[in-house]
């Protein structure tokens, strides 16, 4: 019995430190150019599959012609989803001008 409670406690212990953060970034135009930063939160439920409010990056940029979009599943965000069991999966789409 202690040994099946540690090999759980291990395998808990590893999924979450061997799990990465991803991120994903694309350029318009010839990326930002004034540094300004705008960020909004991505809401999923049911690991990622169901959408519940997800940002626009076009009216994040207000019209700009260049920028720079970066969408992530930062540490906050993994720490949300493991936490709820992958119930509650949010994303950060930040964009800089």
């Amino acid at each position: 019995m202690k040994r099946t409670v540690l090999n759980i406690s291990l395998s808990l212990v590893m999924m979450v430190v061997l799990s990465s953060c991803f991120s994903y970034t694309y350029t318009v135009g010839n990326g930002p150019q004034t540094g300004v930063t705008i960020s909004q939160k991505n809401h999923y439920v049911i690991y990622g599959l169901a959408p519940l409010k997800i940002s626009d990056p076009v009216k994040m940029a207000g019209g700009a012609a260049n920028y720079e979009v970066k969408i992530e599943h930062s540490i906050i965000d993994g720490l949300l989803y493991y936490l709820t069991f992958g119930i509650y999966t949010p994303t950060t789409t930040t964009v800089r001008k």
